[in-house]
């Protein structure tokens, strides 16, 4: 077994402090990476205080890992020690499935093992995330990070990445679409970010006047205070999609009157309790309430490889992995632009 250092929640009542483990050696078909970054995501939180249910304690979160391997397998033919790699919210699944076979394993019929706070597919070992210095992964749930981008800034990519990019492309927003961004966070600037990439016309929709100019640097077009009903106004019946990234609760029937015709409101954010809306929002335009996660491994790897060739990362503060409970608590605040990285060196 390995030994690694990690941060680790024992408790939901309990802030996150320092914690040893072990880890599998890696196996015929394994690669063992040091961890060299590590997002932080507001999914962290909400599983670290079990708002979700089901938390697994101890907790080692992290899910947007970057580091360079050291160790592979005698079979392993698709990295080498010294590969730069990613690891998102996935570590298996079953393969057998048909969303498996579709290459769709966030969608694993049979439970697909998540990076923290889940099981290896024996449904019997847990798993412990990226606030760690070491992990051990099969090789067909790793990534390739490309040497071209700025390495703490591509730990997003893993999570807040590809949550947007992915509906993006499912829905084919692009050329000629008009994309409401809600809210500008972790999720939301990697949102303004793909959908001007993709040609679209983005607006983003936020509650703080104070990131109109960041949104602008983006890449938004528009910006909407989404406290004055003036501005609201202009983008009535409006939007063919909206990407929304709020995680807390929020009125879905006001942001359909947004959508024209055929529009359709993606959620990406998960509030922590069930929403209400009316029926009559929907069918008076024939227009969609949607829900995403994250992607498929293969279409992770198809994110990392556009972002290299476009030079997108995300927008960040290094921390000391000391500094997690604080960082929460600015996170809570919405006090981050917009994506808190842990340097795992401070480990």
């Amino acid at each position: 077994m390995i030994k690694v250092k990690g941060y680790a929640a024992q408790s939901a009542k309990l802030d996150l402090a320092p914690w040893n483990f072990e880890r599998r050696e890696a196996g015929p078909h394994d690669v063992q990476f040091e961890i060299l970054y590590c997002g932080v995501c507001h999914s962290d939180l909400h599983q670290v205080r079990d708002e979700w249910g089901g938390s697994i304690f101890p907790m080692v979160p992290g899910h947007e890992l970057v580091g360079k391997v050291v160790k592979v397998g005698n079979h392993v033919n698709k990295f080498k020690a010294g590969d730069l790699v990613g690891v998102g919210c996935m570590v298996d699944s079953c393969r057998t499935c048909d969303n498996c076979k579709d290459r769709l394993e966030q969608f694993c019929e049979n439970g697909n093992s998540m990076t923290y706070n889940g099981y290896e597919q024996d449904k019997k070992t847990v798993t412990y995330g990226g606030y760690s210095n070491t992990i051990v992964v099969n090789e067909d749930f790793v990534l390739k990070v490309s040497e071209k981008l700025h390495l703490p800034a591509v730990a997003p990519l893993l999570c807040a990445g590809i949550t947007t990019y992915s509906p993006l492309k499912h829905w084919k927003v692009g050329k000629g679409h008009k994309l409401g961004v809600l809210g500008l966070g972790g999720l939301g600037h990697m949102a303004v970010k793909f959908g001007a990439a993709f040609g679209a016309e983005v607006t983003v929709l936020s509650s703080s006047l104070s990131k109109k100019d960041d949104a602008l640097k983006l890449g938004a077009h528009k910006f909407i205070v989404t406290t004055d009903m003036e501005q609201l106004k202009s983008v009535t019946d409006y939007f063919d999609f909206i990407i929304d990234t709020v995680s807390a609760e929020h009125n879905y029937n006001f942001y359909l009157t947004l959508l024209r015709t055929n529009g359709t409101h993606i959620c990406v954010g998960a509030p922590p309790t069930p929403s209400e809306f009316s029926a009559f929002g929907l069918i008076m335009g024939r227009k969609s309430l949607a829900g995403s996660l994250i992607g498929g491994i293969a279409e992770t790897q198809e994110m990392l490889d556009f972002c290299a060739d476009n030079n997108i990362v995300s927008e960040i503060e290094l921390i000391d992995i000391k500094d997690i409970n604080k960082a929460y608590e600015r996170m809570l605040k919405s006090d981050v632009r917009y994506r808190f990285v842990i340097d795992i060196a401070t480990l």
